[in-house]
Protein backbone atom coordinates (compact mmCIF):
# COMPACT_ATOMS: atom_id res chain seq x y z
CA UNK A 1 0.00 0.00 0.00
CA UNK A 2 1.31 3.48 -0.78
CA UNK A 3 1.12 6.16 1.63
CA UNK A 4 1.85 9.90 1.86
CA UNK A 5 3.25 10.51 5.75
CA UNK A 6 2.09 13.14 7.60
CA UNK A 7 4.72 13.57 10.14
CA UNK A 8 8.37 12.03 10.42
CA UNK A 9 8.61 8.29 11.25
CA UNK A 10 11.71 6.90 12.43
CA UNK A 11 13.15 3.94 10.41
CA UNK A 12 10.15 4.93 7.59
CA UNK A 13 10.74 8.48 6.24
CA UNK A 14 10.24 11.97 6.11
CA UNK A 15 6.93 14.63 6.31
CA UNK A 16 5.49 14.63 2.69
CA UNK A 17 7.44 11.23 1.39
CA UNK A 18 5.65 8.50 -0.56
CA UNK A 19 6.58 5.06 0.79
CA UNK A 20 5.30 1.95 0.10
CA UNK A 21 4.33 -0.09 3.67
CA UNK A 22 2.59 -3.43 4.24
CA UNK A 23 -1.54 -2.92 4.29
CA UNK A 24 -1.63 -3.71 8.12
CA UNK A 25 1.12 -1.38 9.17
CA UNK A 26 -0.73 1.17 7.06
CA UNK A 27 -4.18 0.82 8.04
CA UNK A 28 -3.65 -0.85 12.19
CA UNK A 29 -1.09 1.84 13.02
CA UNK A 30 0.05 5.14 10.77
CA UNK A 31 -3.19 6.26 9.52
CA UNK A 32 -5.48 5.68 12.97
CA UNK A 33 -2.15 7.54 14.29
CA UNK A 34 -2.51 10.68 12.01
CA UNK A 35 1.45 9.83 10.86
CA UNK A 36 -0.19 9.43 7.45
CA UNK A 37 -2.71 8.83 4.49
CA UNK A 38 -3.30 7.29 1.89
CA UNK A 39 -2.01 7.76 -1.60
CA UNK A 40 -4.76 8.64 -3.14
CA UNK A 41 -4.63 10.41 -6.99
CA UNK A 42 -6.19 13.36 -4.97
CA UNK A 43 -4.07 13.42 -2.28
CA UNK A 44 -0.64 13.05 -4.29
CA UNK A 45 -1.86 16.62 -6.51
CA UNK A 46 -3.21 18.16 -2.69
CA UNK A 47 0.63 16.82 -1.89
CA UNK A 48 2.75 18.26 -5.11
CA UNK A 49 0.72 21.65 -4.55
CA UNK A 50 1.55 22.31 -0.89
CA UNK A 51 5.61 21.19 -1.87
CA UNK A 52 5.06 24.14 -4.44
CA UNK A 53 3.93 26.59 -2.16
CA UNK A 54 6.27 25.83 1.22
CA UNK A 55 9.96 25.61 -0.98
CA UNK A 56 10.68 28.92 0.49
CA UNK A 57 9.78 27.85 4.10
CA UNK A 58 11.44 24.97 3.56
CA UNK A 59 14.92 26.50 2.28
CA UNK A 60 14.65 28.60 5.80
CA UNK A 61 14.19 25.37 7.72
CA UNK A 62 17.40 23.55 6.03
CA UNK A 63 19.56 26.49 6.39
CA UNK A 64 18.51 27.05 9.51
CA UNK A 65 19.52 23.31 10.50
CA UNK A 66 22.40 24.10 8.42
CA UNK A 67 23.45 26.32 11.10
CA UNK A 68 22.50 24.80 13.85
CA UNK A 69 24.56 21.93 12.64
CA UNK A 70 27.78 23.91 12.17
CA UNK A 71 27.48 25.82 15.42
CA UNK A 72 27.99 22.19 16.74
CA UNK A 73 31.44 21.85 15.06
CA UNK A 74 33.99 20.76 17.38
CA UNK A 75 31.91 20.15 20.19
CA UNK A 76 32.74 17.61 22.85
CA UNK A 77 30.67 16.82 25.11
CA UNK A 78 31.61 15.08 28.88
CA UNK A 79 28.60 13.34 30.61
CA UNK A 80 28.55 12.15 34.60
CA UNK A 81 27.03 9.00 35.32
CA UNK A 82 27.36 6.70 38.63
CA UNK A 83 29.18 3.65 37.55
CA UNK A 84 30.41 0.47 39.67
CA UNK A 85 33.82 0.01 40.45
CA UNK A 86 34.38 -2.29 37.20
CA UNK A 87 33.30 1.15 34.87
CA UNK A 88 29.49 -0.14 34.53
CA UNK A 89 27.08 2.45 34.45
CA UNK A 90 23.95 2.19 36.65
CA UNK A 91 21.32 2.49 34.19
CA UNK A 92 22.59 3.89 30.63
CA UNK A 93 23.00 6.85 28.99
CA UNK A 94 20.10 8.82 26.78
CA UNK A 95 19.13 11.54 24.20
CA UNK A 96 17.88 13.13 27.58
CA UNK A 97 20.91 13.63 28.94
CA UNK A 98 22.81 14.68 25.89
CA UNK A 99 20.29 17.06 24.80
CA UNK A 100 20.50 18.54 28.88
CA UNK A 101 24.64 18.72 28.03
CA UNK A 102 24.29 20.30 24.84
CA UNK A 103 21.92 23.07 26.62
CA UNK A 104 24.28 24.08 29.25
CA UNK A 105 26.72 24.96 26.56
CA UNK A 106 24.27 26.63 25.22
CA UNK A 107 23.04 24.96 22.21
CA UNK A 108 19.30 24.06 22.20
CA UNK A 109 18.71 20.20 20.62
CA UNK A 110 15.39 18.67 20.87
CA UNK A 111 16.17 15.53 22.08
CA UNK A 112 13.79 13.58 19.80
CA UNK A 113 16.75 14.25 16.76
CA UNK A 114 19.35 12.57 18.58
CA UNK A 115 19.95 8.89 18.27
CA UNK A 116 22.24 6.59 19.76
CA UNK A 117 23.01 3.70 18.03
CA UNK A 118 24.28 1.20 20.78
CA UNK A 119 23.25 1.79 24.43
CA UNK A 120 25.78 3.17 26.50
CA UNK A 121 26.72 1.42 29.33
CA UNK A 122 30.34 1.43 29.90
CA UNK A 123 32.28 4.72 30.78
CA UNK A 124 34.06 5.61 27.41
CA UNK A 125 33.67 7.65 23.90
CA UNK A 126 30.60 7.30 21.83
CA UNK A 127 29.04 8.87 19.03
CA UNK A 128 25.64 10.18 18.81
CA UNK A 129 23.51 11.28 15.39
CA UNK A 130 21.66 14.32 15.61
CA UNK A 131 19.36 14.51 12.47
CA UNK A 132 18.29 18.74 12.19
CA UNK A 133 16.34 17.93 8.80
CA UNK A 134 16.46 14.65 5.98
CA UNK A 135 19.74 16.05 4.44
CA UNK A 136 21.60 17.54 7.66
CA UNK A 137 22.80 15.23 9.99
CA UNK A 138 25.61 15.94 12.57
CA UNK A 139 27.82 13.23 14.38
CA UNK A 140 28.91 14.31 17.68
CA UNK A 141 31.71 12.61 20.25
CA UNK A 142 30.54 12.47 23.61
CA UNK A 143 32.82 10.93 26.51
CA UNK A 144 30.97 8.73 29.54
CA UNK A 145 32.80 9.39 33.00
CA UNK A 146 32.39 8.51 36.33
CA UNK A 147 31.17 10.55 39.02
Amino acid sequence: MKIILKENVPSLGYKDDVVEVKDGYGRNYLIPQGLAIIASESALKRRAEDQKQRAHKLEKIKADAEAAAAALEGVRLTIGAKTSSKGTIFGSVNAIQIAEALEKLGHLVDRKIIEIKDPVKEVGVYKAILRFHKDVVKDIEFEVIAE
